[in-house]
């Protein structure tokens, strides 16, 4: 169905996947593969889901979902289930080293960015396995099969019987602080025919789900206290108040920099968009600014529901915080809108935003436990996603979460950031090495108005509405993935072997945050889902100012802010942790709030004059 939003504005259905009419293309090539060989079956890398849930290996201490899950029942052989494969790369380790190779001046590979179909051509599953894939969901009786335009996915919609058919394995439901849902009861399978082509089988479980990283309060309340929460003290110069989002531009040295209005920029978002749209327009109305040039991309299969409103606080605080560091002004803005947030789901928005190439930064605040999403597999699925994104180099923003240093440490509803001493864990996609991991500052203020110091956001504990959890951490998520392998260019600053986060960090502070309008109200909203959209509109900016010529900035981030700190504020005040526990700010980069936050004009007036500052 088609998504209809206020008058001026349109809607982009889903069409970029091929539809079954693309899939019925390859039945001669699937009719040559025959049926698949189903005498020997191999795992993917999608793990028994149910099983983690039920001996609690992956989310913390969270007593009744456990118990809930040891008295699962079967779905019945009818249900339905929409599953999404992620299919393997071709050609990866070459991939890996021209992504190496296209920052690094000298090398043959040197700025040289692909188009999708040259992506396609080069490292994309080729059209006889994606027949092969095709031809066994078929034969598992799935239906209305899709493949991406860039052949990473293939999704269709079954039931649980053609689950347990093209993937032995049963799913059970149960029921997680009232919502019902389910798992899988075992690994993934296909037949060995297609165990390198197939990475993974994602839909197999809607237990563990995306969720937005922001909190917000009435201007009112925010202007003297941040509800009930015991605020974490530091002692840093300046004072603590609300912004207006088109603030930021000044408090962070924009100068004389350009807007973004050359640059298109994409939200990852979800649902109805509609009343996003019409706050956005207020905004930019309050602040005579010109009306943004939005649209809106349906990401799921056709007839999908977009109806959920209940993320318009987090599609606000995104749409208006970019625009307003964007210095008021982008060339367009994308909504990329997923059907829910289930892991697949948001995956395969990404993967859209990617396959269109349209938008050259994407902000994502949003993320899950890294463990969840590893056992599920989307966490590779998602990075050979980003890969992609880098080899044409758009950059994604993807705030690093707001619970502290206990990401997968949860409440009976699943929500994050129970203490758990020093059990840390951090959230994905943040962790993945082919996105900049955003984290969160407290942003201080002279009496002037103007930029004073940041300090690590933490604003210490709050009641949860779970009895056996009361309290939950709000601060900037922060330190190393225990999956994801540290990129070149980053372990010679962290001097570890794993994926350190965040890269940099802005405002993510209630007390320091942006007053937002909110179904024609004002509200003032803080969260890491209000710094990842600030360092998207300021990243938007400064390649407008360089013509959009700008890829991918990690490595060159990680080469030049060390021995320039000028390009920066260094944080070295605060800790992301609770009772002493978690990551504290030094000088230069650190777990808690990476390099600090950029300092737009120096940054800008660097990468003129530096030639392989993330460019050819």
């Amino acid at each position: 169905m088609k998504f209809k939003v206020s008058a001026g504005k349109f809607s982009i259905p889903q069409v970029t996947v091929l539809s079954l009419a693309l899939s019925l293309a390859f039945g001669s090539l699937a009719a040559q593969a025959a049926v698949t060989d189903n005498s020997a079956w191999v795992p993917t890398k999608t793990q028994a889901f149910l099983p983690q849930v039920q001996v609690n290996t992956h989310t913390g201490p969270q007593s009744a979902t456990q118990a809930a899950a040891k008295m699962a029942t079967e779905l019945a052989h009818g249900e339905p289930v929409h599953v999404v494969l992620s299919l393997n790369l071709r050609n990866e380790a070459q991939l890996d080293q021209f992504l190496q190779e296209l920052h690094q001046p000298g090398s043959a590979s040197y700025g040289k960015y692909l188009t999708p179909e040259q992506f396609v051509a080069q490292y994309a599953p080729t059209e006889k396995q994606v027949a092969a894939v095709v031809a066994h969901l078929r034969q598992a009786g799935f239906v209305n099969i899709q493949v991406a335009k860039n052949r990473q996915l293939a999704s269709a919609d079954g039931t649980a019987g053609t689950v347990q058919a093209g993937f032995r394995t049963s799913l059970k439901r149960f029921v997680r602080d009232g919502r019902s849902v389910y798992a899988n009861t075992a690994a993934a399978q296909v037949p060995a025919a297609l165990g390198n082509i197939v990475g993974s089988v994602l839909g197999l479980q809607n237990v563990e789900i995306n969720r937005t990283h922001h909190r917000l309060t009435p201007v009112a309340v925010a202007e003297h206290e941040v509800g009930a929460m015991t605020l974490a003290k530091t002692a840093v110069a300046g004072t603590a108040k609300p912004h207006n989002p088109v603030e930021f531009s000044a408090l962070y040295n924009a100068g004389a920099t350009p807007t973004a209005a050359q640059t298109t920029v994409g939200i990852i978002s979800e649902g109805d968009l509609t009343q996003t749209i019409v706050d956005l327009g207020q905004f930019t109305s309050n602040n005579g600014l010109a009306t943004v040039n939005t649209s809106v991309v349906q990401t799921g299969p056709a007839g999908s529901d977009y109806s959920d409103t209940s993320g318009i606080d987090e599609w606000n605080l995104d749409s208006q915080t970019i625009v307003g560091s964007a210095g008021g002004s982008v060339k367009q803005l994308i909504f990329y809108a997923a059907p829910s947030m289930e892991l697949s789901a948001i995956t395969a928005a990404y993967n859209r935003a990617v396959s269109d190439n349209v938008a050259k930064v994407i902000n994502v605040s949003l993320g899950v436990c890294e463990a969840a999403s590893n056992s599920d597999n989307a966490q590779a699925a998602d990075d050979q996603i980003f890969k992609q994104a880098v080899a044409q180099g758009q950059t994604f923003s993807v705030s690093t979460g707001d619970a502290g240093t206990y990401n997968c440490s949860v409440t009976a509803s699943g929500t994050p950031g129970v203490p758990n001493k020093g059990v840390y864990d951090v959230s994905e996609p943040a962790s993945s090495p082919y996105v900049i991991a955003v984290g969160g500052t407290e942003l201080l203020t002279s009496a002037s108005g103007a930029y004073s110091s940041e300090t690590v956001w933490n604003e210490g504990l709050a009641a949860t509405d779970d009895p056996a959890k009361p309290n939950r951490l709000w601060a900037t998520g922060g330190g190393f993935s225990k999956f994801e392998k540290a990129p070149s260019w980053q372990t010679a600053v962290t001097k570890k072997s794993t994926r350190g986060l965040p890269d940099v960090s802005f405002d993510a502070s209630q007390r320091s945050g942006a007053n937002i309008i909110v179904r024609g109200n004002t509200y003032t909203s803080g969260g890491t889902s209000q710094s990842a959209p600030i360092f998207a509109g300021i990243w938007a900016r400064i390649q407008s100012a360089n013509k959009n010529a700008l890829g991918f900035p990690a490595a060159s981030i990680y080469k030049y802010v060390p021995t320039n700190p000028t390009l920066v504020h260094d944080v070295i005040s605060g800790i992301n942790g609770s009772g002493g526990y978690g990551y504290k700010a030094a000088k230069g980069w650190d777990a808690a709030t990476g390099f600090g936050s950029l300092n737009i004009s120096n940054l800008n007036a660097f990468i003129k004059k530096t030639p392989d500052f993330a460019r050819p």
